[in-house]
C-alpha cells in the first residue's frame, strides 16, 4: 500500500495534466473575450477616429474656401470658389464625394440692405468680377457628405455628418482699388 501511494504521488506532477487544461482554458477565454469585446471596441475606436478626422478636415476646408472667396471676385454662381475647393479638397477617404458629388459646395454672397439694414442675399447687375459688384459677406457651405467607410460592408447605414459652413466678411474681393483689375 505504501508503494501505491508513492507511485500516485510521483505520477501526478509528471503528467502536467492540470497545467495543460488551465493553459488551454486561458487561451479560450482570451479568444472569446477578444472576439466579442476587444475587437469590436478597437474597430469602433478606429472608425470613430477616422470619422472625426474627416469632420475636422471638412471644417478646415470650408474655412479655406471662405478665405478664398473673400479675396477673389464675386461670381453669381460661385464657380471660381467651387472650382478652387474641388481642386484643393483635403486628402482623405471618400475624397471623391467632395470633388465629384454627392457632397455639395454652396457659395452664397450677402450685402446689407440700405433701407432696413438687414443682411440679404447679394445681387448685382453691373457684371461679375468688377469693382461695382463687391458684396459684404460670403458664406461657404459643404452639405450632404456621408461617412461610408466599411459600414456598408457590415450592412449599416452611412453616417451623415452635419453641414459645415463658414461666413466671413469680404476683404478685397480680388479687386485693386487703384485700378480696375480684379482677380477671378
Amino acid at each position: 500500500m505504501h508503494e501505491t501511494r508513492n507511485i500516485a504521488s510521483r505520477a501526478a506532477p509528471g503528467t502536467g495534466l492540470r497545467r495543460r487544461v488551465s493553459g488551454g482554458q486561458a487561451a479560450l477565454e482570451f479568444l472569446i473575450s477578444y472576439s466579442l469585446l476587444l475587437l469590436p471596441v478597437t474597430m469602433m475606436l478606429i472608425f470613430t477616429s477616422q470619422m472625426l478626422w474627416i469632420w475636422h478636415g471638412v471644417n478646415d476646408w470650408t474655412r479655406e474656401g471662405a478665405r478664398y472667396a473673400a479675396t477673389h471676385c464675386w461670381q453669381g454662381d460661385g464657380g471660381n470658389v467651387s472650382t478652387y475647393m474641388k481642386l484643393n479638397a483635403p486628402l482623405m477617404t471618400d475624397r471623391d464625394q467632395f470633388t465629384q458629388g454627392p457632397a455639395e459646395i454652396q457659395i452664397t454672397y450677402f450685402s446689407k440692405d440700405p433701407d432696413s439694414g438687414d443682411i440679404v442675399e447679394f445681387a448685382c447687375t453691373d457684371g461679375e468680377c468688377s469693382q461695382a459688384c463687391i458684396p459684404e459677406l460670403v458664406r461657404v457651405r459643404v452639405a450632404g457628405y456621408q461617412f461610408r467607410t466599411f459600414l456598408t460592408y457590415l450592412g449599416l447605414n452611412p453616417i451623415t455628418i452635419p453641414d459645415f459652413q463658414t461666413t466671413v466678411p469680404m476683404e478685397s474681393a480680388g479687386c485693386n482699388p487703384d485700378s480696375t483689375d480684379c482677380l477671378p
